[in-house]
């Protein structure tokens, strides 16, 4: 009988194996097909000769690098364990997918030019998107199974609420068990020290201040607030990377990609897909979410505007600008003397 952690670690290797070759594949034969356009329409040769090389250059990097490093990384647990703060499965995916199918999609777009070599002539339908959306679904969805490895696919896992009852219990039972300590060895009966705002530490100060979570412990309403950590992996990883899917889209508009300006889109997005090769509790993830993302985005998006118009939402240069600003604050200007008097609100 095949056990349940054998089952779960084909699926995953498979699903990650496909993130890794499908998008290239896809934008090769998309390369080709636009290739092709500008050559003798009934001459296939050129366009099998493309497929060919792509599907040479999957199964090349596969068997050289994919393939033994996941073995490498399966048998040599303790050469796992030591990397610390980067995850090489999406060091290959970002270098050896993302990188060539960024390069041939621009490829795929220079070629079509007319004759003048300004007007690129792209076809249109319901699938323009496909290959941009392809691409970074693929990394997401590695991002997930990496992320997800460390959690059963069955059972029911510990909520926030079971785990913070678990806490206040352990707490409850440690505060008896002192009193009662206390009143053995001395009969007086013993104070509560009450805490003060001085003597609580910087981080609880401003959890008190906040207003008072509800709680349900039965019926419907605790079925409806129940919150898994592997359902809202999903969303996390979604959200982290919806900067980068809008930019990526902006890419696909026919002012963008008729001019100059889909180059510093894709180079910049392909910067800030960087992020995805650290671990999500890397601490230099924050920095490196303001330096490669929203900083350079910063930029992009303002000469975007003022360049071409609203292409781009308004909303996204707000929230590069509002990140940016409020990471310097926080992390570095509280700490100047003018900044770096405590205050904690009365509400």
């Amino acid at each position: 009988m095949v056990s349940g952690r054998k089952i779960k670690l084909v699926f995953f290797e498979l699903l990650e194996f496909a993130a890794f070759s499908i998008p290239t594949l896809v934008i090769m034969e998309q390369f080709a097909a636009a290739y092709q356009k500008t050559r003798n329409e009934a001459e296939r040769t050129h366009y099998w000769l493309i497929v060919s090389c792509s599907i040479a250059y999957v199964a090349a990097v596969s068997l050289l690098i994919w393939v033994p490093i996941k073995v490498i990384l399966f048998k040599k647990r303790h050469l796992y364990k030591n990397i610390v703060g980067w995850r090489p499965v999406l060091m290959m995916c970002v270098v050896l997918t993302t990188l060539p199918s960024f390069s041939f999609s621009i490829a795929a777009t220079e070629i079509q030019k007319d004759a003048n070599g300004t007007v690129p002539v792209l076809p249109t339908g319901p699938f323009l998107d496909l290959p941009v959306s392809l691409i970074l679904l693929s990394l997401i969805v590695v991002d997930i199974i990496e992320r997800l490895r460390i959690y059963p696919l069955r059972g029911r896992q510990m909520s926030y609420e079971d785990t913070n009852i678990y806490i206040t219990s352990l707490q409850q039972i440690k505060t008896v068990a002192e009193q009662v300590g206390r009143g053995n060895e001395n009969p007086a009966p013993a104070q509560t020290a009450k805490p003060t705002m001085m003597s609580l530490p910087h981080n609880n100060t401003g959890a008190l201040a906040g207003p008072i979570e509800p709680y349900f412990d039965s019926g419907f309403r605790r079925t409806m607030s129940h919150r898994d950590v592997r359902a809202e992996l999903f969303l996390r990883s979604f959200l982290t990377w919806s900067d980068t899917i809008e930019m990526m889209r902006v890419a696909g508009l026919p002012p963008v990609y008729k001019s100059g300006w889909v180059y510093p889109v894709y180079i910049f997005s392909f910067i800030s897909l960087l992020r995805m090769v650290f671990t999500p509790k890397n601490p230099l993830l924050g920095f490196l979410g303001v330096l490669l993302q929203d900083f350079p985005f910063i930029f992009l998006r303002l000469s975007l505007i003022v360049t071409l118009g609203t292409i781009t939402p308004v909303l996204g240069l707000c929230k590069n600008i509002l990140v940016t600003i409020s990471y310097i604050y926080f992390n570095h200007l509280t700490k100047l003397r003018p900044f770096s008097a405590f205050e904690t609100s009365p509400f």
